[in-house]
């Protein structure tokens, strides 16, 4: 059988790529995802089951039983099957050679970073972008080889990222731009005239994996930057923490909440989702940096080395109070 339009996803993004290329473009002809049982060995934030496009459109979605693709079921059905075109959204590993010269007219994915391709190679661009603190996006679909992230480019969009956004509102500029460069490509597919840049003359570089483990907080930083390391990795990914040191005699209510005490210290886990800078003039300098300086509506002002953060969203075994220390 011949799929000529296939997406390969395994998140909610990935859906609603589909969605929209099904109901403003064309339709997609197959969906290729991982099985549920594949997540349980491979953190995958924002995962979402993919079965509901065939209820929703009669999609036939393939469940690779290995996340690179090489697990035997697959490559029976590839082997077994025509492909033209595949378009790659929220798929975090490299597609193997096996499968990428099946295509015929090769599988896009995207990949961004403040500069150009192959500048910003790696994993997690767009966290790492608000987490450095840059102001700009350049979003590129690119053509897949075997490397990662190669500047086989077919077009670029750029957005960007403000004050205000975290990883959540990103992705949504990511997803309008994505839909932009989705339209163009298919475009040019259907007229035959896919045409790719693979000229650059930026340098490499590389981003590196990030671990739930990367988002611990150091109130020793300065404002700025616990500010964008928290909106860099508010949901959909596990957040940022720190632990709690009481100063206080209240006993804690354990489950409340799904924070679990770090066992190995037996201490207090607080999950930050949402902060912002809370004011850089009041003398704070009795408090230490990662004091709670005072509670406000249930949010926590923080003491900060050049300021003072305050805390709007975040969970904890226990109940927080002025005078508790963070770090």
């Amino acid at each position: 059988m011949k799929y000529k339009v296939v997406v390969f996803g395994v998140k909610d993004t990935s859906e609603n790529i589909v969605n929209f290329i099904q109901e403003k473009i064309c339709p997609v002809d197959l969906v290729i995802t991982i099985s549920p049982e594949v997540t349980k060995k491979n953190q995958v934030s924002g995962y979402k089951g993919l079965s509901v496009l065939t209820e929703k459109y009669g999609i036939p979605v393939h469940q690779a039983d290995s996340y690179f693709l090489t697990d035997e079921k697959t490559q029976k059905f590839l082997s077994e099957n025509e492909f033209d075109i595949g378009i790659s959204m929220g798929w975090q590993r490299l597609i193997p050679p096996s499968v990428l010269d099946k295509f015929k007219f090769g599988i896009y994915g995207f990949h961004g970073n403040c500069g150009y391709l192959p500048f910003g190679r790696g994993r997690s661009p767009l966290n790492w972008s608000i987490i450095l603190g840059d102001s700009r996006f350049n979003l590129n679909l690119f053509r897949y080889d075997e490397k990662a992230d190669s500047p086989n480019v077919f077009a670029t969009e750029m957005f960007s990222i403000t004050a205000h956004d975290d990883i959540r509102t990103a992705q949504y500029k990511n997803m309008i731009c994505s839909k932009n460069l989705i339209r163009k490509l298919l475009k040019a597919y259907q007229k035959g005239e896919i045409i790719i840049k693979t000229q650059s003359k930026d340098f490499d570089s590389w981003y590196n994996k990030r671990t739930e483990a990367d988002g611990k907080v150091d109130f020793h930083g300065r404002t700025r930057e616990i500010y964008n390391l928290i909106r860099g990795v508010a949901a959909p990914f596990p957040g940022a923490f720190a632990y709690v040191e009481e100063r206080h005699k209240e006993t804690c209510k354990a489950g409340q909440g799904n924070i679990c005490k770090n066992e190995s210290a037996g201490e207090n886990k607080i999950i930050i989702w949402q902060a912002h800078p809370f004011d850089e003039i009041i003398d704070f300098s009795e408090y230490a940096p990662g004091e709670v300086i005072d509670v406000f509506d249930g949010k926590l002002v923080v003491r900060t080395v050049d300021g003072s953060l305050l805390v709007d969203q975040y969970e904890s075994q226990c109940k927080i109070k002025a005078g508790d220390i963070l770090y």
